[in-house]
Parts: structure tokens; sequence; C-alpha cells
């Protein structure tokens, strides 16, 4: 397999796998929200990453809560692949190896969000026009 292969996945692979993806993995991966957020922040090569995940989990919650369901499942569920991978010890390259170690979770973590831009622009349009709703009543 190239790197150009590796770092695009085949869409057809990803559809299938996020359409597998239930209910029950969002939510046990939304349990582990305390967890990636002190990986998010604490990592200094992943500080410019924690807002997009803080956006992924402020859309995930809110799709959960039922507030906002006009984003498909494979965002929802691609999101929760994401966070599964990045805080999952079975990585390509160990976390553990200085400097290299989280390459492949950014890797990810920007593949996937490249498939999902238009769902987080829409969300967070949605977002800013909610709460500026809610500042107005």
């Amino acid at each position: 397999m190239s790197w150009k292969e590796f770092l695009n996945p085949d869409e057809d692979y990803a559809m299938e796998a996020t359409q597998n993806t239930t209910v029950e993995d969002v939510d046990r991966v939304m349990k582990q929200e305390s967890k990636l957020s002190r990986l998010f922040r604490g990592i200094k090569t992943l500080k410019r990453y924690t807002k997009l995940y803080e956006i992924m989990v402020m859309m995930v919650k809110d799709y959960r809560a039922g507030v906002y369901r006009q984003v498909p499942w494979f965002t929802i569920s691609a999101i929760a692949a994401t966070f599964i991978y990045v805080v999952s010890p079975f990585d390509l390259i160990p976390d553990f190896i200085p400097g290299l170690g989280y390459l492949d979770d950014m890797t990810f973590l920007t593949i996937v969000t490249g498939w999902i831009d238009t769902d987080l622009h829409k969300y967070l349009d949605w977002k800013l026009g909610h709460e500026d709703q809610a500042h107005d009543e």
C-alpha cells in the first residue's frame, strides 16, 4: 500500500464501516469524553486540534439530546470512530514514541475532518444562530 492510498482511505470502506456503527458505540465513546479532553489539552502537538475536538463533541451531544438532527449518521459515526482511534492503545505508531506517536492520530483526524467538514460548518452556523436566538429571548 502506498502512502497516498494510506492517507486517502477508500470512501466505500468508510461508508460501510460507519453504517455498522451503533448508537451504543457513539455513547461508549462519549463516556470517554474526559479522557479525550485531557489528551487533546495536554499534548502540545494536539493543541491546534482542541477546538475541532470541542466542536465535534458539542455536535454529538446535541445530536444525542435530539436538539440537532440535521446531520447524517455517517458524520456522527465518523466522529465516534475518530475518537475511538485516538484513545485506542493500538495505533499504527505507538503514542509513547516522542514526536511521532501522535502522527497517525492527527492524520486520521485530518482525513475524517475533510470528509465531514461541510457538516461541521452547518452545525456551527446552526449553533451560532441558536445561541443568538437564546440571547434575544
